[in-house]
């Protein structure tokens, strides 16, 4: 007789990731029309650059959005980069978690091999059309067009058609996409994702149409291409007991010593040896027969070992210089600052906290700043209010650095803020990679990068303020030339007509001295030198009566 246990155990079955992802498509960015476009365009975008970058060229990006009617979007977004070899094209467009950056410890921008994949999947399910792939490997090569879905039940692609096509670029790859969506300019527009992204990537040009038919070229701001980063091995001291126990199983190497210099950073022969004595374990042990009270011995033991923290060569910077050049290419302001920290550790991952600010210009005083956020040189756009650098911000007192800010709130005043982690292993607090977790470390990092900008845009602030009163000074002045000069002609015994032209001349060194003020805004020695112009208008005055007084002379 059949029971409720053999009952239940007739509907249990496996779920496939495609299957999962695409009934809870909310968790990687696809929660309403809006969103979708951004977040497509934002994964094509990102796997392009990241193309582009690892083969050392100077990213050229086009992106076409083209209304269709009734919600529907093509969506288009080309790039120069090395192109992809024809076998791998419908792995990496239409199978999830499939890719080549999530067993690497590198900064780039995709982590988990889902994202473009997810965008086709999306387009598919919203419009049944498959997704159109182009690729060329180069100027010799055939381009081939490939039309694929992605199988929901199985997670594999499934090409619709194939062929070899004649295009005109010498290599890269193009994606188009049909799918429901919906478009709007904004602060979370597709407009806005592509100014961000110039911001962070000045080598970027990026040519993008919107549906209005309108074309916006960010152009590149710089012709000097990222340092690109290295491969590393993961740190000690990040390791957990589940995860060692994993690597000592699959490893080759012959011995316990062997075996954490060759899978860990920074593991020298001596401190592989102190590691083995701080947990007990001979350092000729095999790994494949250690324990778990063992594997647990050994995380112990690297917790005791002092150990030098990770390589940064994982690690490619946007850098301060670059940071400001990117800001003055897309806002106008009239001050800007940038930071770029030091480089520290979370959980044996390497990351560098940037940061950035754009002050005054255009930017509305009377409404709280303006944040952008950055991963890997990727905006952030959703979630504010969930990640560690809006945390960060509002943890930090602006008022001492002049800007206005209630308790526990956003400044306010005329002002972007942009602060950028870079790292080896962003910790996103989803699949949507939207906000960044609440790391101690990472928190910690934030605030003292806000913190020395902060502290540039207070002298900056203060010394304008310097200015604005040294300013008014002068035009105090002004109203007094024409005494002043009836002073000058009475103690300098000159004729009366001479008073015109000694309010002129007056007026001249005035009007040059506040435009050098005004050029320079704080320049403190600009203000020594007026105060020394100012008080040699009566010696040159005096000098000028007295070449007169002997030309009269000379006539005579």
């Amino acid at each position: 007789m059949a029971t409720k246990a053999d009952e239940f155990a007739t509907k249990q079955r496996e779920i496939g990731v495609a299957e999962f992802f695409a009934r809870n498509r909310h968790l990687l960015g696809f929660d309403n029309k809006i969103k979708a476009l951004s977040t497509t365009i934002k994964e094509a975008v990102d796997n392009a650059l990241d193309a582009c970058e690892e083969a050392e060229i100077l990213p050229e990006v086009i992106v076409e959005i083209v209304d269709m009617g009734n919600d529907r979007f093509k969506v288009i977004v080309e790039d120069n980069g090395p192109g992809i070899v024809k076998k791998q094209i419908p792995k990496i467009f239409a199978k999830l978690l499939y890719g080549s950056k999530f067993h690497r410890l590198r900064m780039s921008r995709g982590q988990q091999g889902i994202g473009i994949s997810a965008a086709v999947l999306y387009a598919q399910l919203t419009t049944g059309r498959p997704a159109v792939i182009t690729s060329k490997i180069g100027p010799t090569h055939e381009a081939h067009l490939i039309e694929l879905r992605l199988n929901t039940k199985t997670n594999e692609p499934e090409i619709v058609s194939e062929k070899v096509v004649n295009w005109p670029k010498e290599q890269g790859t193009r994606i188009e996409l049909d799918m429901e969506a919906s478009y709007q300019k904004g602060p979370r527009s597709v407009d806005e994702y592509l100014k961000q992204t110039a911001i962070t990537n000045p080598h970027v040009t990026i040519i993008y149409t919107n549906p209005k038919a309108e074309q916006i070229i960010f152009a590149r701001a710089t012709d000097v291409k990222p340092v690109l980063p290295k491969e590393i091995q993961p740190h000690p001291y990040g390791v957990e007991i589940g995860t060692l126990q994993n690597m000592l199983t699959h490893t080759d190497a012959q011995n316990l010593s062997s075996f954490l210099q060759n899978s860990f950073s920074r593991v020298s022969p001596a401190v592989a040896k102190e590691i083995c004595e701080n947990a007990s374990i001979l350092p000729s042990t095999k790994p494949k027969e250690i324990s778990r009270e063992q594997a647990e011995a050994i995380v112990n033991g690297i917790k005791k070992t002092k150990i030098m923290s990770p390589p940064t060569d994982c690690i490619s910077p946007i850098g301060e210089d670059l940071l400001v050049k990117g800001l003055k290419k897309e806002i106008n302001a009239e001050f800007y600052a940038g930071v770029s920290r030091p480089p520290s550790v979370y959980r044996g991952n390497p990351f560098i906290i940037e940061a950035a600010l754009a002050y005054g210009g255009n930017q509305p005083s009377e409404e709280p700043v303006t944040i952008f956020r950055y991963a890997n040189k990727v905006p952030l756009q959703y979630q504010q209010g969930a990640c560690a650098s809006s945390k960060a911000i509002l943890n930090t007192a602006w008022k001492s650095y002049g800007l206005q800010q209630s308790r526990g709130a956003i400044p306010i005043g005329p002002c972007t803020l942009l602060i950028h982690i870079a790292s080896v292993w962003v910790p996103f607090t989803s699949e949507s990679k939207e906000a960044i977790a609440h790391y101690p470390e990472i928190i910690k990092e934030m605030k003292l990068a806000l913190q020395e900008i902060g502290r540039k845009l207070a002298s900056y602030v203060n010394k304008k303020h310097r200015v604005g009163i040294e300013l008014q000074k002068r035009s105090y002045i002004e109203k007094y030339v024409p005494h002043i000069a009836d002073a000058l002609i009475e103690l300098l015994e000159l004729p009366k007509t001479k008073k015109s032209e000694i309010e002129t001349n007056l007026g001249t060194i005035l009007e040059e001295e506040r435009g050098k003020l005004e050029e320079v805004g704080f320049d403190e020695e600009k203000n020594e030198e007026f105060d020394e112009s100012f008080a040699n208008i009566g010696k040159e005055s005096k000098s000028d009566e007295e070449d007169t007084t002997k030309e009269k002379e000379d006539e005579y």
